[in-house]
């Protein structure tokens, strides 16, 4: 049975001052439970393309879509509430909150939301769980290694369980050990969880473990041969 298309861009473009166009006639759709890798060289806009589709960013033209809700379509507050609900972002840096504590930085996709406290909190010692670091939500960011750091920006990314999943360069800081153990949680969960994930990567091993490999060129997303 296939499954539904979580994700759809219908012609993006997008032009930098200069002016210098990064891409154009750009589409794509990412099923449910399906990960896609974005390769390229430096400079292309692949960052570009993944605040675009988080709604951080306009395209010039275009649209994009997420469980069919067109995101240009949408005001500021509503699209804001749209990426608080249904779309996890693993940033390269992390951004683990270091005031706060594990479970807390995990949880604050839910709290955004309104969640309940306690399921919150709950949820989020599920997922330290999940990314094999229970226990440990007590702790704070000071305390990891960068390692555990990224499989915290992932427990973060899917806590509120989120339909669309971008990631920038998952594994960019990690030691190939430990880069190969922080994928194999994002793609598992990824697909236990039915979302449409797209992450954007320079690494070759990081790309083997997508569905499809796409190169992002001036004139949009060129299939790679696997």
């Amino acid at each position: 049975m296939a499954h539904p298309v979580l994700l759809t861009v219908r012609a993006l473009a997008k032009s930098v001052p200069g002016p210098r166009s990064l891409f154009h006639a750009l589409d794509l759709e990412v099923a449910a439970g399906e990960i896609v890798a974005i390769t390229g060289e430096s400079g292309v806009g692949k960052s570009t393309l993944l605040n675009i589709l988080a709604g951080l960013d306009d395209a010039d033209t275009g649209e994009v879509a997420i469980e069919g809700v067109v995101l240009g379509a949408l005001g500021e507050t509503a699209r804001t509430r749209l990426r608080r609900e249904r779309i996890g972002f693993v940033f390269q840096a992390f951004h683990i909150l270091p005031y706060l504590t594990l479970r807390q930085n995990v949880a604050l996709p839910l709290a955004l939301v309104s969640a309940d406290g306690a399921a919150a909190q709950a949820e989020a010692e599920a997922m330290l769980v999940a990314v094999g670091l229970g226990g440990r939500g007590e702790g704070y960011a000071r305390d990891l290694s960068g390692g555990e750091l990224q499989r915290v920006a992932i427990a973060r990314a899917l806590v509120h369980r989120p339909a669309l999943i971008l990631a920038d360069e998952p594994t960019g800081n990690l030691d190939p050990e430990t880069a190969s153990r922080v994928l194999t949680l994002f793609a598992n969960a990824a697909r236990d969880r039915g979302a449409a994930a797209v992450m954007v990567t320079h690494s070759d091993a990081t790309a083997a473990i997508a569905d499809r490999v796409l190169t992002l060129t001036a004139d949009g997303l060129v299939a790679r041969a696997r």
